[in-house]
């Protein structure tokens, strides 16, 4: 199926979501006027607005769940499998059938099988970069890293904002949650001289604009998220008039201006969730009923999917839910590959995506929440003799969308015979992160200033428009 590309519109940041003209739509309005802003101008937005978010599902979505299988999965041993490749491609799993005519995907996806007609399957992701610290950065901001096929280079000041730094500044929350989370840890792999990956932080954007982190296991009885729980002996009422304190106090005069600015809304943000009992709330994923919890299973997974699912019901807009720390290799199976998968990898991973898409299209949160599934890159199709693994493979890999008016049952593009390289349709990271910012009614064309003033784009990719219906 060949795409259609590119977005359409341009809005920029302002403009991004339609103006109800109810009552209270009205009354806004008069407010505007009296700041500057005229009624024709107003109209003209929101004409403007309406025109674009009816378009190729342009601003369809509150939110997204972007799940990060950090390592690298194996594109034919889990989207796009190869039967009729010789044995040492194939590799030890079978096929099943999926509720799409036609498509099958690996047996160790049963789940997800039955759900295939809420996702769209990208088989052609591709691109030239083996280093897992490099790419990272490019899946988590979509762009190349500052320091690219490199496994050297840690988090910069000069990194990229990450995806939910550029929806914080572009559409800024207008509750008390943060506008993007990131769960259960900052990535970092032990091999890789930078250690953790650069692409998680605000970047040039400034720290005010870093994702909230949570760190910790959501199914530990004890879990807890750091920094958000009221002191002992403080109650909301009095969070609330040092907030009123902290306000009169503060002086940005003697700051220096964009700086002062970041900060004093990364503090904000943070008072008002930590006096707000519905953002401590969102948090709490042991309110849940306990079947809800056994559905996504009781696994770190599982349960920081549900977590996910918590916080996007609560209004946050962009929530990355890596793949955790579990003491090994994460996706990266090297050696050991098929072991790995069946056992350990793929249970939770199929469990905790299918319960997450059940759970939101019971709740009526799948039309406005987008789900994107992928790794930073695939794994070669050739198996390493002697120890059963799979290489770092960029030029050809899978990933898998639902939601937010993405169109079911769909394959998006074509591996080659043994998904080396696309045949057809080439997704790069950064279209994909194009689709998730056109998704949330951000075009990938705005343009914001660096800190030395230099307008930047946001995204240089092409949202994939036709999978949306």
């Amino acid at each position: 199926m060949k795409a259609e590309r590119g977005s359409t519109g341009r809005l920029g940041c302002e403009g991004f979501r339609q103006l109800g003209m109810s009552r209270r739509g009205v009354l806004r309005a008069g407010a505007l006027t009296m700041t500057g802003l005229r009624l024709p101008e107003l109209f003209r937005r929101r004409a403007a607005a309406q025109t674009v978010a009816t378009n190729h599902g342009f601003g369809r979505a509150r939110s997204c769940i972007l799940i990060f299988q950090w390592g690298g999965p194996s594109q034919l041993d889990t989207w796009d499998p190869k039967p009729d490749a010789p044995a040492d491609i194939r590799g030890e799993f079978g096929t099943i059938a999926t509720r799409t005519p036609g498509v099958r995907i690996s047996e160790h996806f049963p789940l997800l099988a039955a759900q295939s007609h809420r996702l769209a399957i990208v088989r052609s992701m591709s691109h030239d970069d083996p280093a897992h610290l490099s790419t990272a950065h490019r899946l988590l901001t979509g762009h190349l890293a500052p320091t690219p096929y490199s496994d050297a280079a840690g988090p910069s000041p000069n990194d990229w904002p990450h995806l939910g730094a550029i929806l914080a500044k572009c559409r800024p929350s207008k509750g008390v949650m943060p506008q993007t989370v990131t769960m259960p840890w900052s990535v970092a792999h032990p091999a890789a001289p930078g250690g953790k990956a650069p692409g998680q932080h605000g970047g040039w954007l400034g720290k005010g604009f870093d994702p909230f982190g949570v760190e910790g296991d959501p199914n530990a009885p004890d879990f807890q998220v750091s920094g958000l729980g009221l002191p002992e002996g403080l109650t909301a009422e009095r969070m609330v008039d040092r907030r009123v304190l902290f306000d009169a106090l503060r002086d940005p005069a003697g700051i220096s201006g964009r700086s002062a600015g970041a900060w004093d809304g990364f503090q904000g943000r943070a008072l008002d969730a930590l006096a707000s009992a519905q953002a401590r709330a969102a948090f709490q994923v042991d309110r849940e009923d306990p079947k809800i919890r056994d559905r996504y299973g009781r696994h770190i997974h599982g349960q920081s999917l549900l977590l996910a699912r918590r916080l996007v019901e609560a209004g946050v807009g962009l929530v990355t839910v890596n793949w955790h720390n579990d003491g090994l290799n994460f996706w990266d199976t090297h050696g050991d590959n098929f072991n790995n998968l069946k056992n350990r990898l793929m249970p939770p991973a199929d469990r905790g995506f299918a319960a997450l898409l059940e759970d939101l299209d019971a709740r009526g949160l799948l039309d406005e929440t987008l789900v994107v599934w992928a790794g930073e890159f695939g794994r070669t199709p050739r198996i390493t003799k002697g120890n059963a693994g799979r290489e770092h493979w960029p030029r050809c890999y899978s990933a898998a969308l639902a939601g937010s008016g993405v169109t079911g049952g769909l394959v998006y593009g074509a591996s080659d015979r043994w998904a080396a390289y696309p045949a057809r349709d080439p997704v790069s990271p950064d279209d994909l992160g194009a689709t998730i910012l056109h998704a949330l009614g951000v075009d990938p064309a705005t343009e914001i200033h660096d800190p030395i003033g230099r307008p930047m784009r946001v995204n240089t990719g092409s949202p994939l428009l036709s999978i949306f219906a």
